[in-house]
């Protein structure tokens, strides 16, 4: 994109979020909704298809500039990055990687526009951290296939319009080889979608199980079709190290307003007659803060400069998502330790965005997983033992 046309789309993305989003922050968490008036706003400005090709309606952000965007989104609940979150990345990027000119034509303007709200399905609840070892299963039946299976903790599955469904074609191969991916319609008999889930944050962001029983979906259903026969693991893993960066980036915006948050408290609170700010272990925290979102930033607009250049897709997507989901949480726990009691309480940014950071630790793969994937690809065959 042009770099003026960028520049406007920021600006125009910082006023949406910090005028119109934020004042509605409490009401998002108490009610865990997001209202009808920001989704539709959202899909006005484009950002359902801020990461799709410019060909298929979307804006066609590099990661570098999609990284900039995210810390802008960041600044606010991460209900709302959630809400186009899945279409932008790990589900809209399944029919970028892996699809066919006319699943792409079908599919991708539609997604982009927010006309259709996709979901991506792979966790399980014995396939997390690992989703080589899904135990979902496709057969073929005459020309259909037949999905069986349950899929766990699924962003967007209450309202999905589509799912990016993973599931294993072929049990005798090896974990990674025998997996593929199919478009399934919501409404398509025998799939079920549970009740949200009631989770510790980020209120808004509805997440859910998915049952498949006896699910019949035809042969273009088959993402990539013919081609994409049993190659649904590397495509996940593809749009996986994308949403890390993604997710990274969210974890910048968040710590971006959790300082501010830290500051303009010390400058207001005081105790003792003095303004806390007036404290030196109270300026000790805010430095800390500072200096690890500071870092955290830098990491990740060098993680996605690589990945731009396509010279670093596996290292650097778990560097900066391992180091920048722990950086976020540093930086909410000290957060809340400089309001003091008022940050324990409801109501407060603070306390909110502490149990809304706590997810970043886990999801795309938790940080246990993104030490193990930066040690192996580092070590390779020594890490076997």
């Amino acid at each position: 994109m042009d770099a003026a046309d960028f520049s406007a789309v920021l600006s125009e993305v910082r006023r949406f979020v910090r005028e119109r989003v934020v004042p509605l922050e409490a009401e998002i968490d108490e009610k865990d909704e997001m209202p009808a008036e920001i989704r539709e706003a959202a899909k006005k400005m484009g950002l359902f298809g801020f990461a799709l090709p410019e060909e298929y309606g979307g804006l066609g952000l590099s990661m570098y500039e999609e990284a900039q965007l995210m810390f802008e989104l960041g600044y606010t609940t991460p209900s709302l990055r959630s809400m186009f979150g899945t279409n932008n990345g790990i589900a809209g990027h399944v029919l970028m990687v892996g699809g066919t000119e006319e699943q792409k034509a079908d599919w991708l303007p539609r997604i982009a526009s927010g006309e259709v709200l996709a979901s991506f399905a792979l966790t399980e609840a014995e396939a997390g951290s690992d989703p080589s070892t899904l135990t979902t299963r496709a057969h073929l039946d005459g020309e259909d296939w037949v999905i069986n299976g349950a899929k766990r903790y699924i962003t967007n599955a209450p309202l999905a319009d589509v799912f990016m469904v993973f599931a294993r074609t072929n049990p005798d191969a090896p974990r990674t080889r025998g997996i593929s991916t199919f478009l399934v319609p919501a409404g398509t008999p025998g799939l079920t979608v549970a009740p949200k889930d009631h989770k510790m944050g980020q209120f808004g962001a509805w997440t859910a199980d998915v049952y498949f029983d006896d699910v019949r979906v035809p042969a273009s259903a088959l993402v990539g079709g013919e081609a994409g026969l049993n190659r649904g693991f590397g495509t996940a893993m593809g749009c996986i190290a994308h949403g890390r960066v993604h997710i990274s980036s969210l974890c910048v915006g968040m710590a971006e307003r959790l300082v501010d948050e830290s500051v303009e408290y010390a400058r207001t609170r005081r105790q003792s007659g003095k303004l806390i700010g007036s404290f030196q272990l109270v300026q000790g925290l805010i430095a800390d803060s500072m200096t690890d979102y500071y870092a955290g930033r830098a990491t990740v607009l060098e993680a996605a400069r690589a990945f731009d250049a396509g010279t670093d897709t596996k290292i650097g997507p778990s560097c900066t998502k391992y180091f920048a989901s722990e950086m976020v949480w540093r930086v909410a726990d000290r957060a809340v330790q400089v309001h003091g009691g008022a940050g324990y309480m409801r109501g407060v940014a603070v306390e909110r965005f502490y149990r809304d950071a706590r997810l970043f630790r886990i999801y795309e793969g938790t940080s246990q997983i993104q030490q193990v994937i930066i040690a192996k690809a580092l070590l390779g065959e020594a890490a076997r033992g």
